[in-house]
């Protein structure tokens, strides 16, 4: 896998401009911060956040993938403001989920996810090399 960095441009802050990768390509749909029996054991949003994650993580095993192959995650919350202002704890469990690689990612608000509880559904491709 390659990053994309065109020259001159500002480096972003935990994700990539773009990423180049040949393999097996993994598709994980839209994951909330539920637990596997459904249940929502966080009620704030970087609670779901590493939640989610975890399962996206999960998802990626079974196809011998792990967070290091992931080639971009789109992120979909339901506050701006919250998100804004939970950035840094954000960070902190991304990190302890993914580690320290920052993958092509999208952020979209939306005004509601199909799960009333759910504050943040994230989606993930993954390319495992051959």
């Amino acid at each position: 896998m390659t990053i994309l960095q065109p020259p001159g441009w500002p480096r972003p802050k935990g994700f990539a401009c773009g990423v180049r990768a040949g393999g097996a390509s993994v598709f994980v749909s839209g994951q909330i911060g539920w637990d596997e029996q459904g249940h929502f054991a966080a009620r704030d949003l970087a609670g779901q956040v590493r939640q989610a994650l975890q399962n996206v993580v999960t998802i990626l095993a079974e196809a011998g993938a792990g967070p290091e192959h992931v080639v971009r995650l789109t992120w979909y919350v339901t506050d701006k403001g919250e998100y804004l202002a939970a950035q840094r704890e954000i960070g902190v469990v991304y990190r302890e989920v993914m580690g320290r690689h920052f993958p092509a990612m999208s952020v979209l608000v939306v005004a509601a996810l199909l799960e009333d509880d759910a504050k943040v559904e994230i989606e993930a491709t993954a390319v495992v090399p051959h």
